[in-house]
């Protein structure tokens, strides 16, 4: 019987190899065409790559953790006829998750307005992907596949329509409304061993580079967000159609507003040529937590929005970053992140410098406590406001100042509207 041999193809410009996260298939398995084999991980993106044969798999390259260079052996089929190479060209689609730059603060933490639990990284439980409208496409094995599930193919979120084997998994596990069944009695559970690939390796070397790299010390505030509070709730209570107001956009604001005062604070440090670049723009990276992992999505000219912008920004690039619909460009160049434990709460955060940024602000839980104001004792909303820096770049007092800059916006905030 003939084999045909299915070289890893050109997945992206410029890349040279791609990292096994998740086979599909295995040796012996009878594939039908267009059925999913692996999932490979650029430094790109997430590529599901899809069999342009049917046949018998007779070799594999490696297993999950391996990376494969582009145009070797990815996988042999046995087939019954003899294709060519020419005949079976693949068409690679770029899957949910595309991990540009991906971030480093320690905290997997949900850009507002919501937090995501992360669930742990399997071939079966990939990020659900979301179709612009109900007009779906698949191929004959996912369609039998469904059909023997008794599963609508419109019910299942894909990235363009088109549903995958992945998009059925996802579906089945997380988004038929199953769920977990709740029990008074803790099953005893057995030890798991996760390997280390993909994204959460990508980030575990990432974030262990920072620590290794940057001198961090965290410098810690309370500011008194009474006034601010008030006064988005007089805003969310007028937005009429725009978007609802969290903290975030109001936190952006301020942070813009004293960038200029503080232009060591905006800027990315190549500590390899010795070489630190203050950024005019202020382009803010969002720590967000999702399903494949921690992300870094970036509003652009942050500095030139005002806060309903903003909002509508943090949102939508927040369920982009969520649903794997992010593109490349959305995902990279940062010059200063905020990251935000929301309503989880906490203390005090200290959080990892995105590398090669030089800073990184967190918000900690809105608080209400008594507080003396003059010679009364009031209650009033508090939060604790973090910023992590490079010592190499940033000195102590610069960063104090910086904060209390930041605490004197938020603390008055008909200043963050004036010129």
């Amino acid at each position: 019987m003939p084999i045909f041999t299915f070289n890893l193809p050109d997945i992206g410009e410029g890349i040279a190899e791609a990292e096994i996260v998740a086979w599909h298939v295995k040796v012996g398995d009878r594939i039908s065409e267009d059925q999913p084999l692996a999932d490979m991980m650029t430094d790109k993106a997430t590529v599901e790559m899809e069999s342009p044969v049917a046949g018998v798999v007779t070799k594999v390259a490696g297993e999950a953790g391996d990376v494969v260079a582009i145009g070797s052996m990815l996988v042999e089929i046995e087939t019954a006829t003899d294709v060519s190479q020419a005949e079976s060209a693949v068409k690679v689609e770029a899957a949910a998750t595309i991990e540009d730059e991906l971030p480093h603060a320690p905290e997997p933490v949900a850009a507002e307005p919501a937090v995501v639990q992360e669930r742990p990284a399997t071939a079966s439980a990939q990020s659900p992907r979301i179709s612009a409208d109900h007009k779906v496409t698949a191929s004959p094995a996912v369609r039998q596949r469904a059909k023997e599930l008794g599963v609508e193919l419109t019910d299942v979120k894909a990235a363009g329509g088109h549903v995958r084997h992945a998009d059925l998994d996802a579906f089945l596990a997380y988004g038929s409304g199953q769920g977990y069944r709740a029990s008074h009695i803790s099953a005893r559970r057995d030890d798991e061993i996760v390997k280390v690939i993909g994204m959460r390796r990508r980030i575990a070397d990432n974030m262990a580079a920072s620590k290794r790299h940057i001198p961090h010390f965290t410098y810690v505030e309370e500011i008194d967000v009474t006034a601010i509070e008030a006064m988005r709730a007089d805003l969310n209570a007028n937005r009429g159609t725009r978007p609802k107001l969290t903290m975030l956009p109001l936190l952006i604001v301020a942070i813009c507003k004293t960038i200029p005062q503080f232009p060591m604070i905006n800027a990315r440090y190549d500590d390899e040529n010795g070489v630190v670049t203050r950024h005019g723009a202020v382009h803010l990276g969002m720590a967000t937590q999702t399903d494949a992992g921690l992300m870094v999505p970036v509003i652009r000219d942050a500095q030139d929005k005002n806060i309903w912008q903003l909002a509508t920004e943090i949102a939508r690039l927040a369920d982009a970053a969520r649903s794997g619909t992010a593109k490349s460009e959305e995902l990279s160049g940062s010059t200063l992140t905020v990251t935000s434990l929301g309503p989880l709460g906490g203390i005090v955060t200290t959080p990892v410098i995105n590398r090669p940024e030089v800073a990184i602000i967190g918000r900690n839980k809105i608080v209400e406590r008594p507080m003396f104001v003059g010679d009364t004792i009031e209650a009033r909303k508090l939060m604790n406001l973090s910023i992590s820096c490079d010592h190499r770049v940033v000195d102590g007092w610069d960063a104090a100042n910086y904060v209390q800059a930041l605490k004197k916006l938020l603390e008055t905030p008909v200043l963050l509207f004036a010129d």
